[in-house]
């Protein structure tokens, strides 16, 4: 795919932003305004309420003959729709079952699923008339390679998938989103991403639930002059929007009880960093990272969060007076591009709305939550390799590469190039390195949960003390991870997660091997293909 740096991607037309510009990040500036709506049809923060996405149920319910695991089957249909997210336009979308964000999957650990994708997405794109195929990646599941969401594994309009998750580990925020090889960041960004959330006993008496569990996708989006979504990433290096959405909606308003809420905060921005904060000041405690609870809670004033990042926090709204506001808001990062309102994500306005103290999570903040968690019990000394990956760009071909190496050239191999082939259960050391300059890489590894052993030779921050997937390496940063490749054999791909980047084409894989074992049963590209889609529309 090439779209020139100043193309536009309107889901219902076409249209031009602007002319001109660097190639490399314009760095965390002030402007006024991305976007092409008229200064009426602009949203302003804090003027529309909060929403929920809605929880899916199951089509059915059964039991895996294999070992007698319950099992939860869904459905969903990716589809062309339009969303209200304007005061008065209306934005034509892709989304699952028609909505942004998708509907939300709730399972208990050991309930397996089985999620039906059926794409009835129009057969073109409307930019530049691609076939709109798809692949969905369960991000944070240990899947097995054919239900990973493998990105040229795709699923052509007219056809469906069935992706099966285990839901064996930990409780966790895990997510859903498109993965479609070379068009991941047109998808995403169009509306193809929702959360999934995998609840434990431990979780479920720890932590806050039910209207006291929040989900929050943050993302941001630029507007045509129509109201459609506009598409500038920068000749692949980015794309900063000039309105922040929480749950599809602009700034938005949640009212809250004076007692403890749990907010799971996933960065659904396909390019975009946050360094969210309180207005008041006040610290927040961070309980939960990528792979799940952390260790210990983790106190902070901020915390910076690249794309597909999930934080897990506990706000303490026992204090403030009724009808006091406290805003959400985004100190921003290095090599972001910020306009007049992107420094602010949401408000919430106490209410003086009677608490149930017989809930015991109502004004409880737990220091100790995971005391077991195989990732951040691991110990160097159990490596038995440590690899090393630079993340650059290449200065002939434009292309981000991981060790020179791309999933181009992946693809090219018959996707049979690998960067790695650690054995199954094995413990390794990667140590990444972004010396390239000018841009951050949010680095996501498939199949594993890591602990952080080091950044520039330092700790850790403290709030990424706990399992993660994804990996912020800022510019100028080398990051030390160690993991252990289970519980799968097979292939797993590694990417960068500002999606700009991943479609062009820093993506490249690793294989989990079992030694001697030569025919691979769980091959993502042959071992369950999808299926045309005769059922009703």
């Amino acid at each position: 795919m090439s779209i020139s740096r100043r193309q536009v991607l309107l889901i219902g037309g076409l249209g031009v932003l602007g002319a001109g510009g660097a190639m490399v990040p314009l760095g965390s500036v002030e402007a006024k305004s991305a976007s092409r709506i008229s200064d009426r049809e602009m949203p302003r923060p804090f003027q529309t309420n909060f929403v929920r996405a809605p929880f899916l149920q199951p089509d059915a319910t059964g039991t895996d003959p294999s070992d007698g695991a319950p099992v939860n089957y869904y459905s969903v249909v990716e589809k062309a729709a339009t969303a209200s997210i304007l005061p008065r336009l209306m934005t034509p979308i892709l989304g699952y079952n028609g909505i942004f964000p998708g509907p939300t999957i709730s399972v208990d650990q050991g309930t397996k699923a089985v999620l039906r994708v059926r794409n009835q997405l129009p057969s073109q794109h409307a930019l530049d008339g691609h076939a709109l195929s798809t692949s969905t990646h369960l991000h944070g599941s240990a899947s097995l390679p054919q239900y990973d969401g493998y990105a040229s594994d795709i699923t052509s309009p007219g056809f469906y998938k069935d992706y099966h998750f285990p839901n064996f580990q930990s409780a966790r925020t895990l997510w859903y989103h498109d993965h479609g090889v070379h068009f991941t960041a047109l998808n995403a960004y169009s509306g193809l991403a929702a959360q999934y959330h995998l609840h434990d006993p431990a979780e479920r008496e720890l932590l806050p639930q039910g209207r006291y569990d929040v989900a929050l996708t943050v993302s941001d989006a630029m507007f045509a002059e129509d109201g459609s979504l506009g598409y500038d990433d920068n000749s692949h290096s980015g794309l900063w929007g000039d309105v922040m959405l929480v749950n599809g909606k602009p700034w938005p308003v949640m009212k809250v009880q004076k007692r403890i809420y749990r907010f799971r905060i996933l960065n659904c921005s396909i390019s975009r960093s946050l360094r969210p904060t309180l207005s008041t000041g006040d610290p927040v405690v961070v309980v939960g990272t990528d792979g799940g609870l952390v260790p210990t809670a983790q106190t902070v004033a901020s915390w910076r969060q690249g794309g597909a990042e999930r934080y897990e926090i506990l706000i303490d709204f026992r204090k403030y007076k009724t009808g006091q506001r406290i805003e959400l808001r985004n100190l921003s990062n290095k090599n972001n591009v910020d306009y007049g309102f992107t420094n602010k994500i949401m408000a919430f306005d106490v209410t003086d709305e009677p608490v149930d103290t017989s809930d015991p999570t109502w004004d409880r903040i737990p220091t100790s939550l995971a005391a077991n968690n195989e990732a951040m019990a691991l110990q160097p000394g159990q490596s038995v390799a440590t690899r090393k990956f630079r993340l650059r760009r290449n200065d002939t071909t434009r292309m981000w590469t991981i060790n020179n190496d791309s999933w181009q050239d992946v693809i090219a191999s018959g996707y049979k190039k690998v960067v790695a082939e650690p054995a199954l259960n094995s413990v390794e050391i990667w140590e990444v390195e972004n010396s390239s300059g000018g841009w951050f890489h949010p680095l996501h590894i498939h199949l594993v949960d890591f602990q952080i052993l080091t950044r520039n030779g330092r700790q850790p921050f403290p709030y990424e003390r706990g399992p993660k997937d994804v990996v912020y390496v800022g510019e100028g940063e080398t990051v030390r991870l160690i993991m252990k490749f289970t519980p799968h054999a097979g292939l797993y791909m590694m990417h960068c997660h500002n999606l700009p980047h991943e479609d062009h084409d820093m993506m490249v894989q690793f294989r989990v091997s079992l030694p001697g074992h030569d025919y691979d049963s769980d091959d993502p590209m042959t071992a369950a293909k999808a299926v045309w889609d005769d059922g009703p529309a």
